[in-house]
């Protein structure tokens, strides 16, 4: 008895110690980590934060940031992902310290350029504004002060003398709201955004910001010290990529994927070769469909195209026969003829399924792969359509698809904000007449299992009732600062691999 509890008091302390190192359930990340974790925590800790801060895109897209259903389903994916959620939780540590070195390690990884920078920034911003939200008034400013920031709440008598110039100088309250409210005494310099919208009462160079609004001012804050620390980590980068642990690790974390990698196929020899004209047009992505009809038409792909759609296939459940069947029949109605394409092509096409080479069983490209690697140029069929048409000649292939007017426009929407596999899942909910597609799109053969199962009556469809907001509006008022979708991946053998494997597809 006395052993117990010796230890429970030696736990309580313990953990009083390591509640020192995390007093608050947010933070701005000013202090790297200096602890040592093994690499498989490296990698696991970084994989769960880039499944979170992509939910948090798809969420902010696909509902309005704020809504019940935008809160619900994030505070889903938190405490899925099990990271902090509730910041009156004392014994949350893990969580924190979860919390504190994925960040850190994301930003070794999205530092590299602009463009994964300013998306890192997007959605760091985005789930620490929901954060920020759900913390009460004595949260907030324990949390204000934990950051350095003096915005001090004013006080009950200065409220009631200001009542009249804070009803009138704030969008949206009535008088019962300010007694609610807290209001907070800021600078002005570090208030002129909500200044310029007059949002905010002015007293001699201070401004009254209502709780509601005082997340603007401290994102801004946040917002400039990452940015400022992304660039620190830029420079200093060179020296993290010496080590050789790390850097296969870091190069794969900002597009990579995670997820199934269809390398083994339940389906494989299931798919005929006569369906597949009829699947392209019911289940193949915008990416497959394109690379079918380019060999229906050509009867010739290039070797970007070969290695993209070959895959795919493969992925779907074609066999190793069928695929050379495939492959043959289409080449020798074009240019190449049966002895041309046995010395030149079939090769390829069994490095593929593991049967020449290395024997890897080499798996189909992921969205990511897709949008980041190997960019199509003239004469070339393969990419991802929203990253890389034209968007006059993207709308006009969806035109020609038979994509509604509106569809096509809320597509175009997402391709310019740079939501390109979001564009994909809205060409998805179109071609299939659902409102939530019920996934996140990630992979093409994903993308092709899920509508099989949709067809099939394998799962249920979901269909909302409209609202009285259009789906433009939403999509306007939810479009993210220039945000590119990043999946993620632990399958950085496969994707090494495949680099080898461009040598056998360069005959074109």
């Amino acid at each position: 008895m006395e052993f117990s509890r010796e230890k429970r008091l030696k736990a309580r302390l313990a953990g009083d110690r390591r509640g020192d190192l995390y007093p608050h359930s947010l933070q701005f990340y000013l202090q790297p980590p200096t602890e040592n974790i093994s690499l498989a925590e490296f990698e696991n800790f970084a994989i769960d934060r880039l499944k979170l801060l992509k939910a948090v895109e798809n969420l902010g897209v696909s509902y309005v940031k704020g809504s019940d259903e935008y809160k619900s389903r994030l505070e889903r994916e938190i405490r899925k992902l099990k990271f902090p959620f509730k910041a009156l939780v004392e014994d949350d540590y893990d969580a924190r310290r979860k919390d504190h070195i994925s960040h850190f390690i994301l930003r070794l990884a999205y530092c590299q350029s602009e463009d994964l920078r300013r998306w890192f920034i997007q959605q760091e911003m985005d789930l620490f504004r929901y954060r920020f939200n759900e913390l009460t008034g004595d949260l907030v400013e324990k949390f204000l002060k934990y950051v350095n920031l003096s915005y001090g709440a004013i006080s009950k008598e200065v409220k009631e003398k200001l009542a009249v110039q804070l009803l009138n100088s704030t969008p949206g309250l009535n008088g019962a709201k300010v007694e609610e409210l807290e209001f907070y005494k800021v600078p002005l310099q570090e208030a002129m955004d909500l200044f310029r919208v007059r949002r905010v009462y002015l007293l001699n160079a201070f401004t009254y910001v209502p709780q509601t609004d005082i997340v603007a001012i401290v994102l801004n804050n946040y917002r400039t010290k990452l940015s400022k620390a992304l660039a620190l980590t830029a420079r200093s980068l060179p020296a993290v990529q010496s080590d050789e642990r790390l850097l296969p690790l870091l190069n794969h974390l900002s597009h990579s994927y995670v997820g199934p990698d269809y390398s083994i196929q339940k389906s494989i020899g299931k798919i005929s070769l006569e369906h597949i004209d009829a699947l392209s047009v019911k289940s193949f992505p915008l990416c497959m469909r394109q690379l079918h009809r380019a060999l229906r038409d050509n009867h010739h792909l290039r070797h970007g195209g070969r290695m993209q759609y070959g895959l795919f296939l493969k992925g779907i459940g074609l066999t190793l026969e069928q695929a050379l069947q495939f492959w043959k029949s289409e080449f020798i109605k074009g240019k190449v003829d049966a002895d041309k394409f046995d010395k030149g092509y079939a090769y390829s096409i069994r490095h593929n399924y593991g049967k020449e080479g290395k024997r890897t069983d080499y798996t189909p490209f992921s969205c990511m792969k897709i949008i980041l690697s190997n960019p199509p140029s003239q004469g070339d069929y393969h990419g991802c359509p929203f990253r890389h048409s034209d968007p006059e000649l993207l709308k006009q292939k969806l035109q020609s698809y038979k994509i509604p007017p509106t569809g096509i426009t809320q597509i175009l929407e997402l391709v310019k904000g740079m939501h390109y596999q979001l564009a994909c899942q809205k060409y998805f909910q179109l071609t299939h007449d659902v409102d939530d597609i019920g996934f996140s799109l990630n992979h093409p053969n994903q993308y092709f299992a899920e509508s099989q199962k949709l067809l099939s009556g394998g799962r249920e469809v979901k269909k909302e009732p409209s609202e009285p907001e259009s789906s433009q509006q939403k999509l306007s008022s939810q479009k993210s600062t220039s945000s590119c979708s990043i999946p993620i991946s632990s399958n950085t053998e496969a994707d090494t691999e495949l680099e080898g494997l461009d040598a056998y597809f360069t005959e074109d």
